[in-house]
């Protein structure tokens, strides 16, 4: 049944009987018989079709949002049992926030693909809140995530720490200080923040409550690389991770100032879907593992 699934998600992804054929390698009224013969076992219609679309009516959307669920339970089940024979291989899914995924991961999995050429590696970035959703519904193998997240279901374990620090242009009138910044300063300051739901942007609030400032001037972004920017420019001021911005600090495009009780230290968290690990898996951890990596970049 599993097929049956796989065809049926690929036709829901596509809105397609014909483009889902051809994902598959097979005819179009074999894709039909599929998705009738699931949807006979079902014992109910999951798509609404036209010569014009293809859609999910209700239960087609119960059974896609499952089905994923149960498809990647059922590959990892596969790779667990391959494992038992074989050497770390086959793909790996990682999903890691913005800052982890943008600075730290890629020189990780240089490494990894170094030492274990067959591991392939896919890599999600999104936000801490996206990341644990994807990997608690078996979408992703792993992630790596600063802050907090609702999940109850998944294995966390702390593996790093990340110093937070505000920044401004060198231009800014903060900038050039000697002495620590007061937060009366810092309360009439415009700062650039991420979106709700970042874990850097969770850091930022943490901060705010603990110098007890309230900025009444933000502005929202939803990555990284365009709060440096907006942030060189002159546009306002920001609580950024130092890994994010050690090339802006070497070239002198952002300046970090002073601020009593800063940096503000967070910590970075592994998170999986199950105790069970593939080789593949087990070798990538052990990876975040070894700090040599991270160390460079503080």
């Amino acid at each position: 049944m599993d097929q049956h699934l796989q065809i049926f998600i690929t036709v829901a992804e596509k809105q397609s009987f014909s483009k889902a054929a051809a994902a598959h390698y097979m005819t179009q009224p074999a894709v039909s018989q599929y998705i009738r013969t699931l949807e006979n076992s079902m014992g109910v219609r999951l798509l609404e079709r036209s010569n014009k679309y293809v859609r999910l009516n209700k239960a087609g959307e119960i059974v896609y949002h499952h089905g994923k669920e149960i498809l990647g339970l059922y590959t990892t089940m596969q790779h667990l049992v391959d494992d038992l024979m074989n050497q770390a291989n086959g793909p790996l899914s990682i999903g890691a926030s913005y800052t982890f995924g943008e600075y730290v991961l890629p020189r990780i999995i240089a490494n990894m693909q170094e030492t274990y050429p067959d591991i392939d590696p896919t890599v999600t970035i999104g936000n801490t809140e996206h990341i644990a959703e994807l990997v608690e519904s078996h979408q992703l193998d792993v992630g790596i995530v600063e802050g907090h997240f609702p999940q109850q279901k998944l294995i966390t374990e702390e593996f790093a720490e990340d110093d937070m620090v505000i920044v401004v242009s060198p231009s800014h009138r903060l900038g050039k200080r000697s002495k620590p910044v007061g937060v009366e300063e810092l309360q009439q300051e415009k700062w650039i923040v991420r979106e709700h739901g970042s874990g850097t942007r969770e850091a930022t609030e943490t901060v705010f409550e603990m110098l007890d400032i309230q900025p009444s001037r933000l502005m929202h972004y939803s990555s990284t690389q365009p709060i440096k920017e907006s942030v060189a420019a002159g546009l306002g001021i920001s609580l950024l991770s130092q890994w994010a911005i050690q090339k802006e600090i070497r070239y002198g495009d952002l300046e970090i100032i002073p601020v009593k009780g800063l940096p503000f230290s967070r910590k970075f968290s592994i998170i999986t879907p199950s105790p069970f690990q593939t080789k593949a898996l087990e070798t990538f951890i052990g990876l975040l593992h070894d700090n040599r990596i991270i160390e460079t970049l503080s």
